[in-house]
């Protein structure tokens, strides 16, 4: 079963008007830590030693990771929090707008098909590779974060999800974001707090070492939660967050929960024999009905003067 539940806070004039749309975000089963494999793809892509066999099995990771992210994508709760964001920027048909982070480019894609010019940018190439493979007449661009292939003032909306706690200098790239927007363009963060992971257990004292050992292997675990005053210090204005959570207490989430133990594990925070004790409860929990997990997700939207 699924509950999910929005707590947003505006200040006056701080969003454009939108039809209401659901809060739900996750639903149950969907994989949470995506972003920790586009991580260490990421990091294997930036060897300068790699052989073929190893760029081979890097494509091979690329592809999974689509795929994952299609899985995720398609859900209705996915495709609402998406439309969200669409809406929060607030772009009129013809204006230009980037994605920092793309992916596979289904956002590009779908912003497109609402008549905006939109423009994805990623750090990997395979997977900009991928996009235009699905897009060939999308513009789509290899990127970095920090330098963005535009001049001043050029696009009229950024947006960049689940990309913020990936960068080790979110400061640095919403700078650069002023820069690449025009007065009054608009930007849209989504993102989840790596330490805001809510799980039940008969242990809450290991449960927190877990949670908080696999932040820890985050580059910017807290980035989500400090999106207002990483905003408000990069010199945008109408800031306004939005908290989307997504419970879980199904079957289905065990794997996550299993990656979380064994990371705290690999990280030497836990002993093997905790990790194992750990997972084992969370599957008697799953077993007899009682799993539960709730992971918030953060939606900043803000403008620059």
């Amino acid at each position: 079963m699924t509950i999910t539940t929005a707590i947003a806070f505006h200040p006056a004039g701080a969003r454009p008007k939108r039809p209401a749309i659901s809060p739900m975000v996750i639903a149950v089963g969907s994989p949470l830590d995506f972003m920790s494999t586009l991580s260490r793809i990421l990091d294997r892509m930036s060897n300068n030693t790699v052989t073929d066999q190893i760029a081979d099995q890097e494509d091979h990771a690329v592809n999974q990771l689509i795929r994952l992210l299609d899985a995720v994508d398609v859900l209705p709760s996915a495709i609402a929090l998406r439309a969200l964001s669409y809406e929060l920027l607030g772009l009129a048909p013809g204006t230009r707008v980037v994605d920092v982070g793309c992916g596979a480019g289904r956002a590009v894609g779908e912003m497109t098909e609402r008549g905006v010019k939109a423009i994805g940018v990623d750090a990997s190439e395979q997977m900009i590779v991928a996009a235009r493979q699905r897009m060939p007449d999308a513009d789509l661009r290899v990127g970095d974060a920090y330098a963005l292939p535009f001049q001043d003032g050029e696009v009229a909306g950024y947006r960049a999800e689940k990309l913020y706690h990936e960068l080790d200098d979110s400061a640095r790239a919403l700078g650069e974001a002023r820069r690449v927007l025009a007065p009054g363009g608009r930007i849209v963060l989504i993102g989840q707090d790596w330490e805001t992971f809510i799980i039940d257990s008969d242990d809450p004292a290991l449960t927190r070492t877990i949670v908080h050992a696999r932040a820890d292997t985050v580059h910017s675990p807290r980035a989500a939660r400090g999106y207002r005053n990483l905003l408000l210090d990069a010199g945008f204005d109408n800031v306004a967050i939005e908290v989307h959570t997504g419970v879980f207490t199904d079957a289905l989430m065990l794997p996550i929960l299993s990656r979380i133990a064994h990371a705290a594990c690999s990280a030497g925070a836990i002993t093997r024999d905790q990790a194992d004790r750990w997972t084992t409860e969370q599957a008697g929990r799953a077993r007899d009905g009682r799993l539960f997990l709730a992971v918030p997700l953060f939606v900043a939207a803000a403008r620059r003067p």
